[in-house]
């Protein structure tokens, strides 16, 4: 079965919008070398079966005041936005019609840096969260399963430059990762827009 589909996407219980081409490579190259220069990233640990274990890749939040996030045990406290974030969020917010309050940035360094199985379904993204994926730098691939499954039923390429949005009931549905690979791959960046909302 070829887990790489043409266009457009189509998963069973699923809103996914990606579109490869989203960003010309002249604008693409420019974000990801001062994106990669300008942003302070960290690599926090995270604390699984009570042992400390460095998360496998870099990263960094920045957002509203009031965008706090948290995730897998991790806290963010929302960076300012830089003159150059806000210009990506207000494009990404236009190509997908809501408003955007935070944005986590991950840096993939090279083919062992990753992230594993899950699902962007916290109670602060809300019923049925908007995450706009925009991807930076060298090419990676994204698995798609189901949840309380174990096999790959869809993967995506994706490259530079490329924006995949994932609405409506994805998340209820759905896991993704970014595996570790042995294959050669250049550094890669991965913007996840999303909307934060205040504790109720």
């Amino acid at each position: 079965m070829d887990l790489f589909s043409d266009l457009p996407l189509t998963l069973a219980d699923a809103d996914l919008r990606w579109q490869p081409g989203w960003l010309d490579r002249a604008t693409a190259d420019h974000w990801l070398a001062t994106l990669l220069a300008e942003v302070p990233w960290q690599q926090p640990e995270v604390f699984v079966h009570g042992r400390p274990h460095p998360v496998p890749r870099l990263l960094a939040w920045y957002g509203d005041s009031d965008a706090r996030y948290g995730y897998a045990g991790l806290s963010h406290q929302p960076l300012p936005w830089t003159p150059l974030l806000a210009e990506i969020r207000a494009r990404v917010q236009a190509e997908a019609g809501q408003r955007l309050n935070g944005v986590l940035l991950n840096y993939y360094r090279d083919g062992q840096d990753s992230m594993g199985w899950h699902s962007d379904d916290e109670a602060v993204l809300g019923r049925n969260p908007l995450i706009a994926s925009l991807s930076l730098g060298g090419s990676r691939r994204f698995d798609l399963r189901r949840k309380g499954g174990s096999r790959i039923e869809h993967s995506l390429a994706l490259g530079h430059g490329s924006l995949l949005v994932m609405a409506g009931a994805t998340q209820h549905h759905w896991q993704h990762q970014v595996a570790k690979t042995r294959s050669p791959c250049a550094p890669r960046l991965n913007l996840t827009f999303r909307l934060v909302l205040p504790p109720s």
